[in-house]
């Protein structure tokens, strides 16, 4: 079975950056592509970014391009979401996403299979 595991949340000052990271384990021949979702108590699941496998092709939701970079370390099994400037607006809870199926970057949750728990940021004003 394959687990994400992410870490790095916290309270943070608008303005200021925080780093999260997913740990994806679990044996498997297949190759992950993987992206980072945010979502606030009862409001919709929103894409933030994604990366491929390769690690050369990423995407970025418009509200975060030139603050957030994705990034992947592909010999540990983790995948990172560097947050800089942030503002109150990015308060939610981070999740990790991936599918052994998927290699290329995607924005449609419906592309990936596994989730993680998410880990909470909340930027003050």
């Amino acid at each position: 079975q394959v687990h994400l595991d992410e870490a790095g949340g916290g309270l943070v000052q608008a303005g200021s950056s925080v780093r999260v990271s997913c740990v994806v384990s679990g044996r498997t021949l297949r190759k992950y592509a993987t992206g980072w979702f945010r979502q606030v108590p009862g409001k919709e699941r929103e894409f933030v970014a994604a990366i491929s496998w390769s690690g050369d092709s990423t995407l970025y939701a418009d509200s975060v391009k030139g603050r957030f970079t994705i990034s992947r370390d592909n010999a540990g099994n983790t995948v990172f979401l560097q947050m800089n400037s942030l503002k109150p607006e990015d308060t939610a809870v981070y999740i990790c996403a991936a599918d052994p199926g998927l290699m290329a970057a995607a924005r449609e949750a419906s592309d990936y299979e596994y989730w993680g728990q998410g880990t909470q940021v909340t930027v003050s004003s």
